[in-house]
């Protein structure tokens, strides 16, 4: 479209006492059409932009003011390409008032927002044709059929797969559940009512149930999935919610707990299995005799490094309720050594309750061993424990059935843990994949994606396994878009939990749907319609984007050509950072558009003022920066910000344009990285961070002291330290002296 220009200042908030807004005005004269008013947010002020967009044909504005996650609702204007330009936060409210340099950031973040939007285009969603809305779930356990009900009750069509004979998944094996509500003088146990809402299931008309049956094969993206089951049917899918569940933890590798040596030492899920198949009744399985004194050891393999390190959340909850099968008999005995218990929200209150029946004994003790008592008894072996006289004391305890409270697996575990090893066995050659492939069995696949990627989801790092995209931010979310996590393979939970799980992860599927029809990207992004567009006739076929990509997004055709899959795509820009040729753009964001505004940056050949271009995350630096002023923190006036969506998106010619430009410094901001990553993308910051380290060679070549460029990782609650942090940078940079290339 030919454009014409509107650029506004604000004078509010502060802002015409901070600064001479005619100067700051001068970054626009040559537009030739800028307008100052007290506080454009408010109804006047948005109304002038609206009579010069309906009168004048204006179509393209500047709104110099407060920060863009401020007043989104007010400066939203339909069918215009709008930049906002944070003179509040960034200028008036961290600076020393009127002073030069105070005038010279807001001239400057002016001249940026010009030069954005001159480069930019006007954003207009990509809707792809014949999108279907059909919600797949896969698992007929209670978290998955809780899904497939609380999207037939919104109106969609389910598919659900189950690859067992009857729906209802561990529930099916349960003798009696916790009840929800109050336990105050109720029942501590009930019945679990499972065929009722398996009965519901099948009756739904919105729902069509497959049993027996796996996913063979997924396809395509969001609103576009072509998915083949084991039966050979292919079908069209929306969205996914995965709810494929979990396993019991191998209780044969706690042998020093007995298990395996021992007849009645059993799991809590083979506890379960006992008073169901006796009405109730706890036989021991060597002799079919009563259990009186029964031991649960909490924690079997669970918290334990050379085991599972997390905790299975369920399993005291589970402990104290089978201690109630336990005393159904008056002369049973039920003891439960503990780590921790570990009984949040309601259960706190079960646990209270349980507390009170004469029969439960619990005792915190690290229980070290089981060992055989005779006559089918066992010792339960402990140490730091209530009973001892003495720290450290070892004591043993006789009971007649020991169980194991063995914690929960998620079917995703066995798929990473088989990628893990192939990539590693990679890393070795030729010869050593092939022996990785020959010798170690190929696990049951949950969703068998035909992504470049692979062809599962990526699970969290560590040794846990649980299909989650960014358990800090977003639940539900998986790192493959449009398929939803829910139940035990998102996360240890316990039944109720599990319910509430499904529901979520149904509307979040059922979202999903509704953004791919609107041709806008899903989290953290949910409102833009922007996407990547390469030029990819100068493609040459590195691969760079497709391995980078955090959200698979990126296939590749027979050539390594890459393939890119709209509906997937998180808009973060990754892609566009890792291309060497600089060939990804999007329609208001690229390589170009940065180094533009970077470069639109006045450098004074004055020695004695600096200029630091500070690259931030839109997600976690932005946000605090923008706190940092609200509560009065000062930045240093050199300091110059450029919004990142992702510091993913990073490209290394931004250093070397600005620094032979005559920039002074630059500092990068991302999210912090690691196993407890909260990176909004998931691997921006990490990815930054590893091309980072060629930054050195760029500051090498232009004969410039390494220590002008760094990359810091912050918090989205670390605005009280990161201006001090940002002014340390600035300090250290003047002591380098000025850019030498400043004077060229």
């Amino acid at each position: 479209m030919e454009k014409k220009y509107g650029v506004y200042i604000c004078k509010g908030c502060g802002i015409k006492e901070a600064m001479d807004v005619e100067k700051v005005a001068g970054a626009a004269k040559k537009l030739q059409n800028y307008k100052f008013h007290d506080a454009l947010c408010s109804p006047e002020g948005v109304q002038l932009i609206k009579n010069d967009l309906a009168n004048d044909g204006v179509n393209t504005i500047v709104i110099a003011a407060c920060s863009p996650r401020a007043k989104a609702a007010e400066f939203t204007f339909p069918g215009v390409l709008v930049e906002r330009v944070n003179i509040r936060e960034f200028v008036a409210w961290t600076m020393e008032p009127n002073t030069d340099g105070t005038n010279d950031a807001a001239y400057d973040y002016l001249a940026m927002g010009i030069v954005k939007v001159q480069k930019s285009e006007l954003p207009a969603p990509n809707i792809l044709p014949d999108l279907n809305s059909t919600i797949l779930v896969i698992g007929g356990g209670i978290a998955g059929m809780t899904a497939a009900l609380s999207a037939a009750g919104a109106g969609q069509n389910v598919v659900l797969v189950e690859k067992d004979a009857q729906l209802g998944g561990f529930v099916n094996k349960l003798y009696k559940k916790i009840p929800t509500g109050s336990y105050i003088n109720k029942p501590l146990i009930v019945d679990t009512d499972i065929s009722k809402t398996v009965a519901e299931v099948e009756s739904n008309p919105n729902i069509k149930v497959y049993k027996s049956t796996t996913v063979s094969k997924t396809d395509g993206q969001p609103g576009l999935y072509s998915v083949t089951l084991s039966n050979g049917e292919t079908m069209m899918i929306g969205a996914i919610v995965m709810a494929s569940g979990w396993k019991p933890y191998d209780a044969n590798k706690l042998d020093y707990l007995g298990y395996g040596k021992m007849k009645n030492v059993v799991t809590n899920f083979e506890l379960e299995e006992i008073a169901k198949k006796n009405g109730g009744k706890l036989l021991r399985p060597s002799d079919g005799k009563p259990a009186l004194k029964v031991a649960f050891v909490q924690c079997a393999g669970q918290r334990d490094p050379n085991h599972l390190p997390y905790c299975s959340s369920m399993c005291c909850a589970t402990s104290l309720k089978q201690a109630q099968y336990v005393r159904q008999n008056e002369d049973a005995l039920a003891m439960i050594f503990y780590k921790d218990i570990r009984t949040p929200g309601r259960t706190e209150l079960y646990y209270k309750e349980a507390q009170n029946n004469p029969g439960v004994m619990l005792t915190k003790a690290d229980v070290t061993g089981v060992s055989d008592a005779g006559n089918g008894n066992m010792f339960v072996e402990m140490e730091n424990t209530l009973f001892g006289t003495k720290t450290g004391e070892k004591v043993k305890v006789e009971a007649d059935l020991v169980v194991l409270a063995t914690g929960m697996v998620p079917t995703s575990r066995a798929p990473q843990e088989y990628a893990d090893g192939l990539t590693k066995a990679a890393g070795g050659g030729d010869e050593a994949k092939k022996n990785y492939l020959e010798q170690t069995p190929k696990p049951d696949y949950i969703l068998n994606l035909g992504y470049r990627q692979g062809p599962e989801i990526p699970t969290l790092e560590g040794a846990s396994g649980f299909a989650d995209s960014n358990f800090i931010c977003f639940q539900y979310e998986t790192r493959r878009t449009g398929i939803y996590a829910a139940g035990g393979v998102h996360q240890p939970m316990n039944m109720a939990e599990a319910m509430e799980d499904g529901a979520g992860a149904a509307f979040k599927a059922i979202q999903a749907i509704d953004h791919a029809q609107r041709g806008v990207a899903v989290h953290p992004r949910a409102w833009d319609v922007t996407y990547p567009d390469p030029l990819l006739i100068k493609c040459t076929a590195c691969k760079r984007c497709t391995e980078e990509c955090p959200f698979g997004a990126i296939d590749e055709d027979e050539k390594g050509i890459p393939n890119y899959n709209i509906n997937r795509c998180r808009r973060c820009g990754t892609c566009m950072g890792a291309c060497p040729e600089r060939i990804v753009s999007f329609k208001d964001y690229s390589v170009d558009i940065v180094g533009s505004m970077l470069k639109s940056i006045d450098v004074p050949d004055d020695e004695d003022i600096f200029r630091i271009a500070v690259l931030a995350c839109e997600n976690d630096a932005y946000p605090a920066l923008d706190t940092a002023a609200i509560v009065g923190k000062k930045i240093d006036p050199s300091v110059r910000f450029v919004s990142m969506r992702c510091l993913g998106g990073m490209n290394l010619v931004w250093v070397a344009d600005a620094l032979s430009k005559g920039i002074d410094g630059m500092l990068l901001l991302g999210c912090k990285y690691g196993e407890n990553y909260q990176c909004h993308f998931v691997k921006g910051s990490e990815l930054a961070n590893t091309r980072f380290s060629k930054v050195s060679e760029t500051l090498n070549r232009l004969q410039l002291e390494s220590g002008r460029v760094e990359l810091m990782q912050v918090a989205i609650n670390e605005y009280e330290k990161l201006p001090e942090m940002i002014n340390e940078f600035v300090e250290k940079v003047k002591e380098f002296g000025p850019n030498p290339f400043k004077s060229m």
